[in-house]
């Protein structure tokens, strides 16, 4: 009778243990997973910034390349220029 009463305290201490101990646990693997999310994201988005760096130093010091920019985007053409449009597909 006595083992059985020990037995049953161990298991009550444990329940009270866990019951304390386990959402901390929950909450810790959430944020863990939460962070390496976290650092996914600054990653991409710092080499999304390089990029962007590369291409504004490229415009502040390549005018060649504004111009191609221009060309492409708003279909600026200089003077005597004639303008192919191949058939759409």
């Amino acid at each position: 009778m006595e083992r059985k009463k020990i037995i049953i305290q161990v298991l009550i201490i444990l329940t009270v243990v866990a019951s304390i101990l386990l959402p901390g646990h929950i909450r810790l693997k959430n944020l863990r997973k939460e962070n390496t999310q976290y650092k996914k994201r600054i990653k991409i988005l710092s080499e999304h910034n390089n990029d962007l760096e590369k291409e504004l130093a490229r415009v502040k010091e390549d005018p060649d390349y504004i111009e191609q920019k221009a060309r492409n985007k708003l279909g600026i053409v200089k003077k005597g220029e004639i303008i192919y449009r191949g058939k759409a597909e």
